[in-house]
């Protein structure tokens, strides 16, 4: 498979677990339509590239299996390793997708996929079928396939994922759009991502709770008395999620966060992972001495290691209200230059031990209102 490089590595792409659901599926077709073992199948993806995957087929009571192993190159992906399997025996007509053990059911709507059914996504869906249907015209099979789609240790290593806070029990989902893995992909996280806001647009069209991780969803609960169910956790992918959130027409969002990673959105950082951008000392620093701070001072900022330390040291010089209502204008600004102006969002900043740092005007009161309408 050809690699990716990234980082001055060179990196090797994988499949999801849509091909390889397609994949056994296509292989089990095989062995119940030509009576043949096949060892590696070859799918058609859909970009209409070709992929061979190697499966092991065998016969069942009243159909057969196939089982492919998810290989997802050198993405860190949970489902690496897993066995995705296919039953497939014959029905009078058309193409039945069931979900079998290990793979999770939709339970709360706003998902791609209708309450009640396997979380089997359209894209995934669609290349199982179009696959099967080459199939059955290339044997001359006029009648119809049941399939039924399962996935070893689906139930376990669905904790791992955002199923549970999907609507999703049970098991894993079948994903895919392209049915490659990128390897170190976002698009799996960016997707999830539009996957919350498309839930939550269904609890409240107007209003969401944004935060990067558990210190925001924690600060939340016991200072707000928010309970996050239907919250936006976009761990670094703020922009991504801002422009989601004006693409879906939401009117006001409350961004709740730790300063270690919104002092970043201050100087126009939209992803702040670490291997993307550091400019936190340097956005501390700077505004400090805009602020007064001692030559000494500064260079002190310049070299702390954690937002915790500069906001000790900022405290010792009874600076730190002064720097993060200045820090906190210019989040303001680049989230509004992001949203163009399309998305009210109330902002409040903390530190360690949950301490407030700064928060715009309309902060609390729209935490008021979003914790009335929760209940």
């Amino acid at each position: 498979m050809r690699q990716v490089i990234k980082n001055g590595q060179a990196l090797r792409r994988g499949y999801t677990t849509g091909s390889c659901a397609a994949a056994a599926a296509v292989a089990a077709a095989w062995l119940l339509l030509r009576g043949e073992n096949l060892t590696q199948v070859q799918i058609t993806l859909p970009g209409g590239q070709t992929a061979q995957l190697p499966a092991q087929v065998c016969w069942q009571q009243d159909c057969t299996e196939a089982r492919v192993v998810k290989d997802a190159g050198d993405d860190p992906d949970v489902t690496h390793g897993m066995g995705i399997t296919a039953q497939v025996r014959c029905i009078p007509s058309g193409i039945e997708l069931l979900g079998g053990a290990g793979v999770g059911t939709v339970t709360q709507p706003g998902l791609q996929v209708p309450v009640g059914q396997p979380a089997i996504n359209p894209v995934p869906r669609r290349m199982i079928e179009e696959n099967l249907r080459r199939l059955c015209d290339t044997c001359a099979y006029s009648g119809g396939l049941q399939v039924r789609i399962g996935a070893e240790n689906g139930a376990e290593i669905a904790r791992e994922t955002f199923n549970p806070r999907l609507g999703i029990a049970g098991g894993i989902s079948i994903l895919g759009t392209t049915g490659i893995v990128e390897p170190m992909s976002e698009r799996a996280l960016t997707e999830t991502i539009h996957l919350l806001v498309d839930r939550a647009k269904l609890r409240n069209p107007e209003r969401v709770v944004l935060s990067p991780g558990n210190y925001g969803r924690d600060y939340c609960l016991e200072k707000l008395g928010l309970d996050l169910e239907n919250s936006i956790k976009f761990s670094n992918f703020i922009g991504d999620t801002l422009d989601y959130l004006v693409y879906k027409s939401f009117k006001q969002a409350l961004l709740v966060g730790h300063v270690g990673k919104l002092v970043k959105v201050a100087g126009g950082v939209m992803n702040t992972h670490s291997s993307v951008a550091d400019c936190r000392m340097e956005i501390l620093a700077a505004h400090a001495a805009a602020c007064g701070a001692p030559r000494a001072l500064v260079q002190q900022l310049l070299c702390c290691n954690t937002t915790d330390r500069a906001v000790e040291l900022l405290d010792r010089h009874a600076l730190t209200g002064p720097v993060f209502a200045v820090v906190l204008e210019r989040i303001c600004r680049q989230i509004d230059y992001r949203t163009k102006g399309r998305l009210a969002v109330e902002v409040l900043l903390f530190g360690s031990g949950q301490t407030l740092l700064a928060q715009t005007d309309g902060a609390q009161a729209l935490a008021a209102q979003i914790r009335g309408e929760h209940r």
